[in-house]
């Protein structure tokens, strides 16, 4: 008789942290860690002000645009209008 075990349920659901899903942590991730970068390099090299604007700048409008891509879907797709056709040597033609 084969033994029978509990199956996880949870394995098949994506990665969640602060609202993020999935790849998303790493779009948010590093767009966290470039606006630091960016803003200390600006801080350094031009003017402590707006180093802190560039830093600002960069994090908040890098986690505004990965949280309007995440509405997308974790696998977006392009949809297209136009009829492909494959011969048989795999190349498209479009009509």
């Amino acid at each position: 008789m084969a033994r029978k075990f509990a199956v996880y349920k949870g394995l098949q659901k994506p990665l969640i942290f602060k609202g993020f899903k999935g790849k998303f942590i790493y779009w948010g991730l590093g767009f966290l860690l470039s606006g630091l970068v960016f803003g200390a390099l600006t801080m350094s090299l031009v003017n402590m002000w707006l180093g802190a604007m560039v830093l600002i700048g960069c994090i908040v409008g890098g986690l505004l645009f990965t949280a309007a891509k995440q509405k997308g879907g974790l696998h977006t797709k392009s949809r297209d209008s136009q009829i492909f056709i494959l011969n048989h040597y795999g190349r498209k033609n479009t009509i």
